[in-house]
């Protein structure tokens, strides 16, 4: 096993912008925008290169920096990168390692991405700027490209520090995803690229990756971390990595049943996961399911994780299919942005969400950002920076409670989920929806705040005022989202700094009449008396 130890100046100069590591309570307040450097931004800013998805298209580290203004002014408070130590430089049949996750050695960064001082240049200003930086690291495999054959000829000498083939399961593929042993001791994807499975469960393994992160972490002064596949090592590997490492972390437990994916988080394997169970659930239900889903899996997480506020909300990462891909209403995007910003959780969005790319399975749903001109005035793009600054603004009035406790339902059904989060000065409703831009016109009660409260709709940047018992009158045209806020969340945010009167503005609608409706309606007593409004 061979290896090297990192400069110590560079660890000097990087812990100089961080005067300590973020934990668990710190990343619960951030909003997290995940990027994936080949695919982010040049060096020189340009905005016409043509990018082939499969092979290298220049995004730097130094691009990256140049354009943390995009990032900051929509209200992202942390950035997630892709892998930064070096890969193989095989063109395989599925393409080059422009990802990352094709891990050669881990002690050297990845010169594709720029030089060492670039790296730490870009974390010194991330963290100029009060953000936190997650970085994503390869645990499960390191990579090499093959001919197809099997078993895959890997010359295991090539990597470091695992340069031996005792360090590895022998081969075998991964085809019984539902039995432990099978996909966390054999390997993963058998064509193009040979992903060797590290044998994570020997103790010269294991603490050769411990001592390596706790290095990483240290020299290039990282405050987080995503750890790809996790659901592939071996249990007893994970906790023992995440304390070396010092920060919170994350683990991919690529799964949307309960018991397999919180189990992670109960017994004490990891502090978070990506949040795939609410993920498949707000798949369907913007894709011609119910909403009730949705809320059904928000409950089941609360219960079955330790903790569902450090579970990681999104609607698109880099391994599935872009939200457009399979349904591109612009309404229906809306609603999953409003859901993941403002719902319980670390809202995490995939770059190019914003502008509402479209790509489907990988390696489509990896587009260069730069192709979008870095729009500031694209829908999705303004809608996240409102969101963003009021979910900060609440945190901070709530003295943190509005990320510790989660939100109460206050009405459910088919087509409708609506949350409360936060009380007094600093409460937030929101209303998503899935009847999509062609949907119907009409109005109706919510509740959740003080008698008398004046409010503004974010959205629409709308001015209303609850009634004696706390309702406002809903107004919701062409599918979009609705989120209410007390006007002491918008102060010093620019959020709506003028606002008119709520209505809607069609002219016609028709408005369904709650039987039932105090502070709090949920999906059971939601029977609705329909009235007809002129012109319908």
């Amino acid at each position: 096993m061979r290896s090297s130890i990192a400069n110590a100046a560079v660890a000097v100069l990087a812990l100089a912008g961080r005067a300590s590591a973020a934990g668990a309570d710190e990343w619960r307040k951030q909003s997290i925008y995940q990027v994936m450097i080949d695919r982010f931004a040049l060096t020189d800013g340009s905005t016409s290169k043509e990018c082939d998805v499969s092979r290298f298209c220049g995004g730097t580290w130094k691009g990256l920096q140049n354009k943390l203004d995009y990032i900051q002014d929509m209200g992202f408070t942390a950035i997630q990168i892709s892998p930064i130590v070096k890969n193989t430089e095989d063109h395989t049949a599925v393409g080059d390692a422009y990802h990352g996750y094709w891990v050669t050695d881990n002690y050297a960064l990845n010169s594709r991405f720029g030089t060492e001082q670039d790296f730490t240049e870009l974390v010194a200003e991330v963290h100029k700027r009060g953000m936190l930086l997650m970085v994503d690291v390869v645990v499960n495999n390191m990579a090499q490209g093959f001919d197809n054959v099997i078993p895959p000829k890997v010359d295991f000498s090539k990597f470091n520090p695992f340069n031996d083939e005792k360090y590895f399961h022998p081969y075998c593929n991964v085809t019984q995803w539902e039995t432990p042993e099978d996909y966390q001791n054999c390997w993963l994807y058998p064509y193009g690229v040979a992903l060797a499975d590290l044998a994570t469960e020997k103790k010269e393994v294991a603490d050769e990756l411990n001592k390596w992160v706790k290095e990483l972490v240290a020299n290039y002064s990282i405050d987080g971390l995503r750890i790809d596949a996790a659901k592939h090592v071996n249990d007893e590997f994970l906790a023992p990595f995440v304390k070396a490492s010092g920060v919170f972390a994350w683990g991919e437990v690529l799964s949307g049943v309960q018991n397999d994916m919180c189990r992670y988080q109960t017994l004490g394997l990891l502090p978070g996961m990506p949040n795939y169970l609410e993920y498949f659930a707000m798949v369907r239900a913007f894709n011609g399911d119910s909403l009730e889903e949705l809320s059904e899996m928000r409950s089941q997480a609360a219960s079955g994780c330790s903790d569902s506020t450090l579970l990681g909300s999104f609607a698109e990462n880099h391994d599935m299919p872009r939200f457009a891909a399979r349904n591109d209403d612009p309404a229906l995007a809306k609603n999953a942005m409003t859901y993941i910003l403002l719902g319980d959780g670390i809202p995490t969005v995939y770059q190019g969400q914003e502008q509402h790319f479209d790509g489907g399975d990988t390696p489509f749903n990896r587009e260069a950002l730069w192709t979008s001109k870095y729009d500031t005035s694209a829908p999705l793009y303004v809608l996240t920076s409102k969101l963003n600054k009021v979910r900060s603004s609440a945190i901070r009035l709530s003295n943190s409670t509005f990320v510790t406790e989660r939100a109460e339902t206050l009405w459910v059904d088919v087509n409708h989920l609506c949350l409360k989060k936060g009380d007094n000065n600093a409460t937030v409703v929101f209303c998503i929806t899935n009847e999509s831009s062609q949907g119907r016109s009409y109005s109706t009660g919510i509740g959740g705040f003080a008698p008398g409260e004046e409010l503004v709709e974010v959205v629409r940047c709308r001015h209303t005022t609850a009634d004696g018992t706390g309702n406002v009158t809903m107004y919701v045209e062409q599918g979009e989202p609705r989120v209410y806020v007390t006007k002491a969340v918008l102060e010093g945010t620019g959020v709506c700094e003028e606002t008119s009167e709520d209505k809607l503005d069609s002219g016609a609608g028709r408005a369904m009449v709650p039987r039932s409706f105090g502070t709090v309606v949920l999906g059971a007593v939601m029977a609705m008396v329909w009235v007809a409004v002129a012109g319908l």
